[in-house]
């Protein structure tokens, strides 16, 4: 039955559509930069070409000797006639380095409409315009983007963009048929300052590991409108060994689970493939039932990921996430700690977080193996 309803509400999705003319009001695009993501010139690159009349572009460090700073840079002589400016911010003063960096920016960003847009995303040169006419809309405070999982290399960056292109992506549009859309998603958000500024602001977000999310819940209930947005982005995803990715993973099951523990535990009823298999151990003379099931499933997840983010789903891949992905929805009920670019931060139940211990030398990251 989920898997049903998981097609109903992508087409009921793909029905909503904005308005195509807007007023095409002045936008500030914020962009928090940490280290080299793959790619990172070519995602930066489809932001300064926006067919947009009006924009500037800010970006954060956290220092001068990123090595992303010389690629800004060169974008922006390149593109000197988009404005943007680069803030060296230095150590974030609490938990949440990404909410710092925005909360820096969004106080130098010159227009109410702003855009906050991670360093591995790209998107289309019409983005803006889509954006702005989405805001016409008086009473929108969010419009949050779905998004394209584009892998990077390896198996277990394959297996991540699949469960987000299909699992993932059918979890927020049954929330947006069921009960609207009252939380927000990364890693592309557009909001107004009015509605940032209504529920007190960045800072009220510092210590939030779900920034994203708590922020649309914190704006839906002070009276704004959420949606999710028309506009499909593309998130591109490095490639990481099998320890980055399950830390990566228990960091999102133990973050969701506090986020919203009701929804997490509900988890169980998107998971046909792996209670099929269940069935199938605790009664073999059950396999039609779980034919069926596998059958639906695999169907739905097709059907969601082409229609919405126009994503190709590889049936082995899909088999394989969806028993790796219970597996991590089960792991997520238990520890209370989490791993994030080489720092221990401890979680609380209440979804705020903080540091436990810094970078254990001879830490690599993710974007450290990029650049080589």
């Amino acid at each position: 039955m989920y898997s049903l309803l998981a097609m109903l509400a992508a087409w009921r999705y793909l029905a909503s559509r904005p308005l195509k003319v807007c007023h095409c009001e002045p936008v500030s695009i914020l962009k928090p930069i940490a280290g080299l993501d793959a790619g990172l010139g070519a995602n930066l690159r489809t932001f300064f070409e926006q067919d947009y009349p009006r924009f500037e572009i800010l970006f954060a460090v956290r220092d001068a000797s990123d090595p992303a700073v010389a690629i800004i840079e060169k974008l922006q002589r390149e593109y000197s006639r988009v404005e943007s400016r680069l803030l060296i911010t230095g150590e974030p003063l609490y938990a949440n380095a990404k909410v710092y960096s925005l909360e820096r920016m969004l106080s130098e960003a010159a227009h109410d409409l702003v855009v906050m847009s991670d360093s591995d995303t790209r998107v289309t040169r019409g983005f803006l315009r889509a954006i702005a006419a989405e805001f016409q809309d008086p009473k929108l405070g969010i419009a949050t983007c779905p998004y394209h999982a584009l892998a990077g290399p390896g198996l277990w960056s394959r297996l991540e963009a699949t469960g987000l292109n299909t699992d993932f992506l059918s979890g927020i549009l049954m929330a947006r048929m069921i009960e609207g859309m009252r939380f927000a998603i990364g890693p592309t958000i557009a909001a107004r300052k009015a509605a940032l500024q209504a529920i007190g602001g960045m800072n009220k977000l510092k210590d939030h590991l779900a920034e994203d999310f708590v922020m649309g819940r914190l704006v839906s209930e002070a009276g704004f409108r959420v949606i999710l947005s028309s506009q499909v982005i593309e998130h591109h995803i490095g490639g990481g060994d099998w320890k980055e990715t399950a830390a990566h993973r228990m960091r999102w099951a133990r973050s969701t689970r506090r986020s919203r523990p009701l929804g997490y535990l509900g988890q169980v009823f998107t998971m046909p493939a792996a209670l099929a298999w269940l069935l199938l151990i605790a009664g073999p003379h059950w396999w039609p039932i779980a034919a069926i099931a596998l059958a639906i499933r695999f169907t739905s997840a097709r059907v969601v990921a082409k229609s919405v983010v126009n994503a190709r789903v590889n049936w082995a891949l899909l088999a394989f996430e969806d028993l790796l992905a219970f597996a991590f929805w089960v792991a997520g009920f238990f520890g209370s700690t989490i791993d994030w670019r080489g720092r221990l931060y401890r979680l609380h139940a209440d979804g705020r977080f903080e540091l436990m211990a810094e970078a254990a030398p001879g830490y690599v990251s993710r974007e450290a193996d990029a650049r080589q």
